[in-house]
């Protein structure tokens, strides 16, 4: 089986509702869609993570896509190691990760179809039978989180996740609703995306806490690695690191230091998925625990990332999806986590899902039509008050 082509396309899908936090005002998801033929006939797919700029990741796969046609998908460790090493994108390794990891999903996708096994047999086989997501809720009034909350409590949803750092008072008022509506022993989640400075994170999880916090995800700001040391000295929440991990260095930074409770982390961000398996394993060793996160994405890295969740024996409850807030998806059939809380193991061979070539065409001309979803909005350039 050798590579004969791999052909990168951008799509941009839509959500229900506008994503909003301290560092993110986004309207759906751009990806690029990564397709690699075989001479056998075969076919993977992948998706790579946009970042900032979608263009600069699709340019990112085209200048490589020659490198590795006449390649064996079964040497994507090899490849991936030229595709850092000798083309260089160790120098950009943020943006290169981003951008490999749709190349990686699809000779994963590939090697799968190739065995006749689905992903999950190649990365060591089932530690569970599900994996188990939150319910994301969106930012707003303490009555809009109500009713959010108990749609997600009628649809089984144990797990509630919020963005905080934007205002504290208004924030602990949503929180304490929420807390309300779901009752005592369902979980809540917040996430700071790194807004607050360490003395302030201390005194406002203490507050937080009053309405018992499963965990805090990212309080500060990762860098450098102490301020995430401090405050666990000083508060009983549970802290996960996210904005910390962006490169395989980082992770091991923050396993050797002990920065954190949970890892929430992808593929995306350490390029395979191969690396994301062995670092969660790794995590494991150390005694803590993965939570998998989430960028914005489509059902390919949805479903990719889901089979490797299903080989982790450290995995919470309550991992991260943006499937239910999508108005639709490249797939032939939705991905289960688009409305309900747990998804089992997937059937087939590969990745287990379908691509629909036609959705493609129509949000790669969505795209065209109208560009990217960016994640943020030009309002958020304007300091306060300071006209536009």
């Amino acid at each position: 089986m050798k590579i004969t082509s791999i052909e990168n396309t951008i799509v941009s899908v839509p959500y229900t509702h506008r994503e909003t936090s301290t560092r993110v005002r986004r309207d759906g998801v751009t990806a690029v869609l990564v397709k690699i033929s075989t001479d056998c006939g075969l076919v993977g797919w992948g998706e790579s993570c946009p970042g900032p700029n979608v263009e600069s990741i699709c340019a990112a796969l085209d200048s490589v896509a020659p490198l590795f046609v006449g390649r064996d998908p079964w040497q994507r460790e090899a490849i991936a190691r030229d595709f850092f090493s000798t083309a260089h994108w160790y120098h950009r390794e943020m943006s290169g990760n981003f951008a490999f990891a749709g190349i990686d999903m699809a000779l994963c996708d590939l090697c799968g179809k190739a065995s006749g096994q689905p992903l999950y047999n190649l990365f060591g086989g089932l530690q569970r039978d599900w994996v188990d997501y939150f319910y994301y809720l969106s930012y707003g009034e303490p009555a809009d989180i109500v009713a959010q909350a108990e749609r997600g409590v009628r649809r089984g949803y144990d797990v509630f996740y919020l963005k905080v750092g934007i205002d504290v008072e208004r924030e602990l008022e949503m929180v304490a609703a929420l807390r309300s509506a779901i009752g005592p022993k369902r979980k809540i989640r917040i996430d700071a995306n790194g807004a607050w400075q360490v003395n302030e994170a201390i005194r406002h999880l203490e507050a937080f806490d009053t309405y018992r916090i499963d965990f805090a995800e990212q309080p500060v700001w990762p860098e450098p690695v102490e301020n995430m040391l401090e405050v666990r000295r000083q508060t009983p929440v549970a802290l996960c690191a996210n904005e910390g991990l962006w490169r395989v260095c980082d992770v091991h930074e923050v396993i050797k230091r002990r920065a954190a409770d949970v890892l929430c982390f992808s593929s995306n961000w350490v390029g395979t998925l191969g690396q994301f398996h062995r670092l969660s394993w790794q995590a494991h060793g150390e005694g803590l625990q993965v939570c998998r996160h989430t960028h914005g994405e489509l059902g390919l890295m949805a479903a990719a990332s889901q089979h490797v969740c299903l080989t982790l024996p450290n995995l919470v409850d309550g991992n991260q999806q943006v499937a239910a807030m999508m108005e639709d998806d490249i797939l032939c059939e939705p991905v289960p986590t688009s409305t309900e809380s747990r998804w089992g193991v997937p059937q087939g061979v590969g990745l287990c899902v379908e691509v629909d070539e036609q959705k493609v065409a129509h949000y790669h001309t969505l795209y065209r039509q109208h560009g990217a979803f960016l994640p943020y909005r030009r309002e958020m350039f304007t300091a306060p008050g300071l006209s536009q």
